[in-house]
């Protein structure tokens, strides 16, 4: 036999467990998928209709919802002679502007027509907004531009103020855009510009976290389909959905730490997967959930663990948030970046320290210095670097960073073994 051969024993189909994987209906979110057929509603009436905002963390059924909406609005639409309607789907996870954002549509709207991709850089910002506009006014009818992981654009949101205003202000003629943005920061509409906050006139959809029966509702149809019958021991689902609601609230954890416990079992060839699998997997993931923590940050949270993980290499941790707001600054003016304002880094300091990824020490000094914060990382300076070593834009700052490391004889920072 040869070294691959096809499992037989553990997955009967391994794709309802994937992360691209679309079910068939959306389950423990009714509420929220009524409220979003509400919204939604106005353009099968052919009526002006508000831009959405979906805000909840990763893994609390946001994007999955909206493409399950959007797949029944494009077939119930095409049942209607008089509603033209398009869609535009852009992942801003790798987008820190509105630039940026404006080129990624305009390339997406090219593509759907097989027109030719402009660059990515070249234009002023004026010139790709008004190329967007053309697109948009080319299609016609309703534009659903769906902004995935939109808080990644931080303050750069002119994106959210040319968008909603584009046909009041007769920068198109017979298009309605309807913007869907879809955050994993509740904050987000806090610090948006004033003059976007009163532009948007927004629905708001929270996600919030799953508890643990929600989540072995969410399981259980997966299961059954991915496993061989009898496969998996009674206890596996509810104990997979367990460690999720305790940690995250995530159906995307769950899912993954169900996928992981049964490689596990089919790795030793074994003929059932048990509760012991299930607590190896979530080790397992443990580890690479701290690093994907660390991939999945803004680039504004990657420049503040940048900047902690400066001090860090230093030996000067933990610190005050003062002086790392300071080097944060400096980070961002080396990268062109635009900053924040010291209050959001310290919520991108509350998030890390949620996620594990950082610790937060509170200092009470009594009337002479009062109260304050220190931080500290809470994840090998290893790992940090080999995260910012992977983001281009931020190679720089990780050779600092090493090389900082290895001045302070605080070992060798450099790619990490995981």
């Amino acid at each position: 036999m040869g070294m691959f051969e096809r499992d037989q024993q553990v997955f009967a189909n391994g794709e309802p467990l994937a992360d691209s994987y679309e079910p068939d209906d959306i389950r423990e979110r009714d509420a929220k998928i009524k409220k979003y057929q509400r919204a939604l509603q106005p353009i099968i009436d052919n009526n002006p209709t508000s831009n959405i905002f979906l805000y909840g963390k990763t893994g609390t059924g946001k994007t999955v919802a909206t493409k399950f909406m959007l797949s029944h609005l494009e077939a119930d639409a095409a049942e209607y002679d008089d509603v033209d309607l398009s869609t535009v789907w852009v992942g801003c996870e790798n987008l820190n502007s509105s630039y940026q954002v404006a080129v990624e549509l305009v390339n997406e709207l090219r593509t759907n027509q097989e027109k030719d991709r402009i660059p990515t850089t070249g234009y002023s910002q004026q010139r790709v907004f008004d190329l967007l506009y053309d697109e948009l006014d080319t299609l016609g009818g309703t534009v659903v531009i769906v902004l995935d992981e939109i808080d990644n654009i931080g303050q750069s949101d002119d994106i959210l103020y040319g968008l909603p205003r584009a046909r009041s202000n007769d920068y198109v003629d017979d298009v309605r855009p309807v913007v869907i943005g879809i955050s994993n920061d509740f904050q987000f509409r806090e610090n948006l510009s004033p003059k976007v906050k009163d532009t948007l006139a927004e629905k708001e959809i929270l996600f919030p976290p799953y508890d643990a029966n929600q989540l072995r509702a969410i399981l259980e149809p997966r299961a059954e389909k991915a496993f061989y019958d009898g496969v998996l021991k009674e206890d596996v689902v509810p104990l997979c959905a367990a460690l999720a609601a305790q940690d995250s609230g995530s159906a995307r954890q769950a899912i993954r730490l169900l996928r992981e416990a049964g490689e596990i079992a089919q790795g030793e060839d074994a003929q059932e997967v048990i509760a012991g699998h299930v607590r190896r997997a979530q080790n397992e993931l443990e580890k690479n959930q701290l690093y994907e923590g660390m991939q999945e940050l803004t680039t504004q949270g990657h420049a503040v663990l940048a900047a902690l993980a400066y001090f860090e290499a230093a030996n000067q941790t933990p610190v005050r948030s003062r002086e790392l707001y300071s080097r944060y600054e400096k980070l961002c003016n080396d990268l062109d970046a635009d900053s924040v304002s010291d209050r959001r880094v310290r919520d991108h300091l509350s998030d890390m320290d949620m996620l594990g990824i950082i610790t937060t020490h509170e200092r009470n000094e009594g009337i002479s210095a009062g109260r304050y914060h220190e931080y500290e990382l809470d994840v090998s300076l290893e790992a940090v670097v080999d995260v910012l070593d992977s983001s281009s834009r931020f190679e720089a700052v990780a050779d600092i960073v090493k090389t900082a490391a290895e001045r302070n004889g605080n070992g060798h920072a450099g790619v990490s073994d995981r």
